[in-house]
């Protein structure tokens, strides 16, 4: 089904138009260019119409993730195949969108390192390692993973984990300047990929969870000096004004706010992933996180807005003043971030051509704004929901179901904080009228922590996460693992309905790219790349990458070859912390840059499983106290790497299994005095006790004890065979 009638009538005969040689002078638009990574302005502004580049996070300005090259279509797509593959050094998340300009391919991988790469042969050019400390990634509620650079003037812009800003020389891969964006004395991290505006470089920044106040700021690209920064929550009211763009609009904020803790904690509010420019208004648009805690009644004594949680929020990108704002989660207190990726259009409604933002957040809504004014157009849940009955578009607030704030027991929550849609990106045809988005659902009970109080290092969020431990029973557990799904839904963002979706069998599956040849690309868990037709969801194609993708396709051309890339590798915050993940009994392989063409002819070498390691409970006895502060602690302080209930997914070590677990010594001289934090094990005797690390090695291996009995009690597996080499 095609709904071009959804999109204007200009872009559409855009589209339409752009026949074979059409495509072919699009191919080679930006030749002549001078130097690696020239783009400026007039180039950024004229993306759309330079298809063999992707010289931007989203392709575009707009954000869309729509390629306009038509070589590879949905008549030819079986014939794609692996051009090349550069292999990476971890086996750590991989969210990265590429980008490619003029033959040139940067990206960047776990630990904020950077690569070039020839984009037609995969041969590396440099490579830049900004040595983030290892400890920094206890820092990162999600893994230390990152999601991409910015170009302009020939330089790339890399914001990494531990909050500095770096321009990096295009052609040498050489450091030109750096600053640091953040107070490093406290849990900021920077994962997502900045943007430039007509020579401002913009950076926000994460770590609600650990506890920290969120901004948005600009640089100048030439020699990194702060222009303007906006705080999109209140400080310290003691402390008087932050001397910041956000001044003149904080005081009005700061009256939806109640209480201390806030600004004790840090409130939170961190702008994390979309920033999204609009180049026909000259306005900025920010997606704000979550709360710092999460739970309202102990963040703001369960009352007010919030303001500027979980809202988009637009800014003059000139000065960082601020213009409008959309809050859909007012006094949010779920994790229900609206950092989600935002896209901008023009859509045809109600026989009116409308410039739009299109937002599919936490909250499980699917949003359509006027970007004019921030005025609510549209709103449509687009997964199963327990918290609300819909959106008053009266007021453009949810309507919220009682308990849902969880006042009493608990709640069971659907969407939860994973999301209904996480940072993978969304992509939109301007051909089909139709936004192709990672749908997911995902239950979480919600609960008061009794026990909370700020402890540094701990994830903050006063919501009690030992009632989502998973149940040991096997059938319970298989009945929970039943419930997590997920969906990549073709959406129609003007009749706000689902037109065809791809069920699969779990959440955290891959971004979408979206091509005028009729094609939609996805990765997914399973490690397979796919490609579907996109205006019926047919799948026409597909490739085994032997890990999970997660990150967001992209296409471009060389010398008039069009190609297609993602970067494969299993991460994030889901295979990290969840112990649901449906992962094999070995660890995660290293990831890879994936490129491919029609009748390419390279391929992957065949996987040879690394097995796990047979349960290793320890030996000694703990006090049921010890048993209880044990998992609380654990908890709080180690399952966001290790998994829930210590069910370890193989991207980081499963302690079940692990050696270390029987030498109490051992044991000691890694989680409190950091032995292996050169590696991202952080030395906790900043945080914890050497008793309470005793405690947690006695909770772990309670959970290993029920690993062995489980294993001994299964019938032997055959050994795992080799995946087989991938073409």
């Amino acid at each position: 089904m095609r709904l071009g009638n959804a999109v204007s009538s200009a872009a559409l005969a855009l589209a339409l138009l752009m026949g074979p040689s059409a495509c072919d002078k699009l191919k080679q638009a930006g030749a002549g260019s001078s130097g690696p990574a020239a783009v400026d302005e007039k180039r950024l502004v004229n993306a759309e119409s330079d298809p063999a580049n992707w010289i931007t996070h989203g392709g575009s300005y707009n954000e869309q993730r729509f390629s306009r090259l038509t070589d590879v279509n949905d008549s030819n797509v079986g014939k794609l195949s692996l051009a090349w593959s550069y292999d990476l050094d971890t086996n750590r998340g991989q969210e990265a969108t590429p980008l490619v300009i003029d033959g040139v391919m940067y990206t960047t991988t776990a630990w904020s390192k950077v690569v070039a790469l020839d984009a037609a042969t995969g041969k590396e050019l440099w490579t830049y390692d900004p040595q983030v400390p290892g400890e920094r990634g206890h820092s990162a509620c999600c893994d230390v993973v990152n999601r991409g650079l910015a170009a302009w003037g020939g330089k790339l812009f890399l914001g990494t984990l531990d909050g500095r800003l770096i321009a990096i020389d295009a052609k040498t891969g050489k450091p030109v300047w750096s600053v640091v964006t953040v107070d490093q004395s406290k849990p900021y991290t920077i994962t997502g990929a900045p943007r430039v505006i007509k020579g401002k470089v913009i950076i926000g920044n994460g770590g609600a969870e650990l506890g920290v106040r969120g901004y948005v700021s600009a640089y100048d690209a030439n020699d990194g000096k702060q222009l303007w920064r906006f705080f999109t929550v209140p400080g310290d009211p003691s402390k008087g004004p932050d001397g910041a763009a956000s001044d003149p609009i904080m005081e009005k904020a700061r009256g939806t706010w109640f209480g201390d803790n806030y600004y004790k904690v840090g409130g939170g509010g961190t702008v994390w992933d979309a920033i999204v420019y609009d180049q026909e208004l000259d306005q900025l648009y920010i997606g704000v996180g979550n709360g710092s805690p999460w739970n309202q009644k102990v963040r703001s004594e369960g009352k007010g807005d919030n303001l500027f949680l979980s809202s988009v929020v637009a800014l003059d990108p000139n000065t960082g003043k601020y213009l409008w704002h959309y809050q859909g989660t007012p006094g949010e207190t779920w994790d229900f971030t609206q950092t989600q990726p935002i896209m901008l259009a023009t859509l045809k409604i109600d026989g009116k051509d409308r410039k739009v933002l299109m937002q599919a957040p936490k909250n499980g809504f699917f949003y359509v704004i006027d970007r004019t004014d921030g005025k609510l157009i549209s709103a449509k849940g687009f997964v199963p929901q327990t918290w609300t009955t819909g959106v008053d578009m009266k007021t453009g607030r949810p309507i919220e179901v009682a308990g849902a704030r969880y006042p009493k027991d608990g709640f069971l929550m659907m969407p939860s904080a994973l999301g209904a849609h996480n940072w993978h990106p969304m992509a939109f045809s301007p051909k089909t009228g139709l936004v192709y988005l990672p749908a997911q659902e995902v239950p979480f009970l919600y609960s008061d922590d009794k026990s909370f109080g700020y402890k540094p290092g701990a994830w903050n969020i006063a919501v009690d996460i030992l009632k989502n431990t998973p149940p040991d029973d096997p059938a319970a557990f298989k009945a929970t693992r039943a419930m997590l799904k997920g969906q990549l839904l073709a959406w129609d963002p003007v009749a706000q309905k689902e037109v065809w979706r791809v069920q699969h069998d779990g959440p955290w599956n891959g971004g979408v790219l979206a091509t005028a040849g009729n094609l939609v690309f996805q990765g997914n868990a399973h490690g397979q790349f796919i490609a579907y037709a996109a205006d019926t969801g047919k799948k026409l194609w597909n490739f085994d990458a032997q890990t999970g993708v997660i990150a967001g396709p992209i296409s471009f051309a060389v010398n008039g070859t069009q190609y297609v890339a993602v970067m494969a590798g299993y991460g994030g915050a889901y295979p990290l912390s969840s112990p649901f993940v449906d992962s094999p009994p070995q660890m995660a392989p290293n990831g890879r840059v994936l490129v491919f063409k029609i009748g390419g002819t390279a391929s992957l070498p065949a996987v040879v499983p690394t097995p796990m390691q047979p349960a290793n409970p320890p030996k000694g006895s703990w006090t049921p106290a010890q048993m209880k502060e044990g998992a609380y602690l654990f908890e709080g302080n180690c399952g966001v790497c290790h998994g829930s209930g210590a069910r370890g997914s193989g991207v980081t070590p499963d302690l079940r299994r692990s050696t270390v677990l029987s030498d109490p010594k051992l044991w000691q001289s890694i989680v409190y005095d950091g032995q292996l934090q050169d590696r991202g094990m952080v030395a906790f005797k900043k945080y914890l006790t050497p008793e309470q690390v005793e405690s947690i090695r006695g909770y772990v291996g309670a959970q290993a004890q029920k690993l062995a009995t489980q294993e001994a009690a299964a019938p032997a597996a055959p050994a795992a065979p080799a995946t087989p080499a991938g073409k």
